[in-house]
């Protein structure tokens, strides 16, 4: 019986071993989707003062960076046919936001506000209301 049980018990832990396995892994596609998204949220956040705002930003858009060139030197990312490969080379100002950034002469900020259209015409345009 207590053999049975030792078995069962290193059985289980395998197998819970495996399914933690697969679902930590993330590619670089996904880091740069993080990292991007911590970028714009520290961006955004009202409860940061300016200069805590500056030195995050700054760390924030040195790690893109770093991330951005990991997922364009990888060749499985090249290779990658998937559907988040497909969206990522799609908008490429979006999914490599520092790159893009930098090649504008813009700030992130306003480069991603731009791409997913957020203007200062349809701001102005905008109402308050229930819907």
């Amino acid at each position: 019986m207590h053999r049975w049980m030792l078995m069962c018990a290193v059985a289980t832990a395998a197998l819970a071993g495996s399914f933690l396995a697969e679902t930590a892994v993330a590619g670089p596609l996904e880091n740069l989707e993080r990292e991007r998204a911590r970028l714009v949220l520290t961006l955004l956040d009202p409860a940061i003062d300016a200069d805590t705002r500056h030195t995050e930003t700054d760390r924030a858009r040195r790690r893109l960076v770093d991330l951005e060139r990991v997922a364009l030197r990888d060749p499985a990312v090249r290779g990658d046919t998937g559907p988040v490969a497909r969206r990522a080379f799609a908008d490429y100002d979006l999914t490599f936001l520092a790159h893009a950034s930098i090649e504008k002469g813009v700030m992130p900020l306003d480069l991603w506000l731009e791409r997913v259209g957020v203007t200062t015409a349809r701001l102005m345009a905008a109402r308050v209301g229930r819907r």
